[in-house]
C-alpha cells in the first residue's frame, strides 16, 4: 500500500517538536499558584473543564490555554483575583508561548530524506500565529510544500486539505502522535496513517488505541516512516 503514497502530512506538536510537556509544566505551576485556594488536583480539574467549555469559543493553542488559565483563576479566587495574581498568570502564559522549539529525535533527517520524493505537508491545529512562529523557529519550513493550520482535525478538515493538495485519499499518508486527531479521521476517509506515540498526551486527545485498519501502523520513532515507505 505504501507504494501508492504521493503526499505525506506531518502533525507538528509532539510529532516534530516538544509541546505537551511545556503545557503540563505550565499547568503544574498554575496549580501551585492557586494551591492556597484549592488542592492542586482540584485546580487541574477546574482548569480542564474550563478548557473544554472554551474550545468552541477560542479553539486550540497557547492563547486559548492562557485565556482558560485566567478564567479559571478568576473562578477559583473570586474577589481575591488581584492585579498581582493576574499578572503572574499572564507570565505563565507568555512563558509558554515563548518556549524554544526542540526537535524530536530523527525529525530533520527524516524530512530531508523524504523531501523531493514526496509532497510534504505540515498539517497542524491551533492558533495560526503561534504555529507559524513555531515553524519559523524550527527551521523546517523549507521541507514543506504546503502548510495547513486547522481550527480542528475532523474528517471534514482532512477532506478539505486533501482537496487542496490535488491528491486522492489513496495517495495521502498522515503521520502524527494523536490517535484522535491525526489518525482516526484520516483512516475513516480511506487514507493511510502512521501513529508515533509521544510519552505524554493531553487528556482531551486520549482515546482507545485498538485500531484494526489495514492502512494503519504504529511506529516507535519518526525514522521508521522511511522503512514503511520502502
Amino acid at each position: 500500500m505504501s507504494k501508492e503514497i504521493k503526499t505525506i502530512a506531518f502533525d507538528a506538536d509532539d510529532t516534530l517538536w516538544n509541546n505537551e510537556i511545556y503545557y503540563q509544566e505550565t499547568e503544574h505551576a498554575f496549580c501551585e499558584l492557586l494551591s492556597d485556594y484549592l488542592p492542586k488536583e482540584e485546580v487541574s480539574k477546574v482548569l480542564f473543564a474550563t478548557e473544554m467549555r472554551n474550545l468552541e469559543r477560542y479553539g486550540f493553542g497557547a492563547k486559548s490555554f492562557l485565556l482558560s488559565l485566567l478564567e479559571t483563576g478568576a473562578q477559583i479566587t473570586g474577589s481575591n483575583m488581584n492585579n498581582v495574581l493576574m499578572y503572574r498568570i499572564l507570565d505563565l502564559g507568555h512563558n509558554l508561548i515563548d518556549k524554544p522549539i526542540t526537535l524530536l529525535d530523527g525529525v530533520e533527517d527524516t524530512l530531508k530524506q523524504l523531501h523531493g520524493s514526496y509532497q510534504l505537508v505540515l498539517a497542524t491545529k491551533g492558533d495560526l500565529l503561534d504555529q507559524e512562529r513555531k515553524l519559523k523557529n524550527s527551521n523546517l519550513g523549507e521541507y514543506f510544500h504546503h502548510v495547513e493550520v486547522m481550527s480542528d482535525k475532523q474528517i471534514k478538515d482532512y477532506d478539505s486539505l486533501i482537496g487542496k493538495l490535488s491528491c486522492s485519499t489513496d495517495q495521502f499518508l498522515m503521520v502524527g502522535n494523536s490517535v484522535k486527531s491525526d489518525i482516526i479521521p484520516v483512516l475513516e476517509l480511506g487514507g493511510s496513517a502512521l501513529h508515533i506515540p509521544f510519552h505524554v498526551t493531553w487528556a482531551h486527545e486520549v482515546v482507545e488505541e485498538n485500531l484494526t485498519y489495514e492502512k494503519y501502523r504504529k511506529l516507535g520513532n519518526i525514522r521508521e516512516v522511511l522503512d514503511y515507505l520502502k
